[in-house]
């Protein structure tokens, strides 16, 4: 990974200590809402939520990509905990590029990826919601 001096000619202070300090970065056991999407350039994020009164208590990632893909997964999981489910599916590329100060035009599909994902586990969340039985059958998450 570049030295701080190099990534602050690329990156906002906000990024890179999302980089360099991720938070919520692990596999949560028995989430009620998981989804993992690979985006265009390869990186996976897979994000895990729990939801209590139809507020995020607890949101996690992982990923396997770049310093964007880290900072972006750590980003949108802050954005999200704490909030109401409508609100949080919300969370846009737009939001997480405000709440960033940006990224470089090479890694704003990182953000994207981060945004789709969050969506995509709160479906998931609100569809074993209506069916918690399907919970018992699923394999991550």
């Amino acid at each position: 990974m570049k030295d701080d001096d190099a990534l602050g000619k690329s990156y906002s202070a906000v990024v890179i200590d999302h980089i360099n300090n991720p938070r919520n970065w692990r596999i949560m056991q028995n989430s009620d809402g998981y989804a993992r999407i690979t985006g265009s350039c390869g990186d996976t994020i897979e994000i895990y939520v729990n939801v209590r009164n139809n507020v995020i208590t607890e949101c996690t990632f992982a990923t396997d990509g770049c310093g964007a893909t880290v900072a972006c997964g750590s980003m949108v999981t802050e954005m999200a905990t704490g909030k109401p489910l409508v609100s949080t599916r919300q969370i846009g590329k737009d939001a997480i590029l405000a709440y960033c100060g940006g990224l470089p035009e090479g890694n704003v599909h990182c953000a994207l990826l981060a945004a789709n994902t969050l969506k995509a586990a709160i479906d998931d969340c609100i569809k074993m919601h209506k069916a918690s039985w399907k919970k018992l059958y699923r394999t991550t998450g």
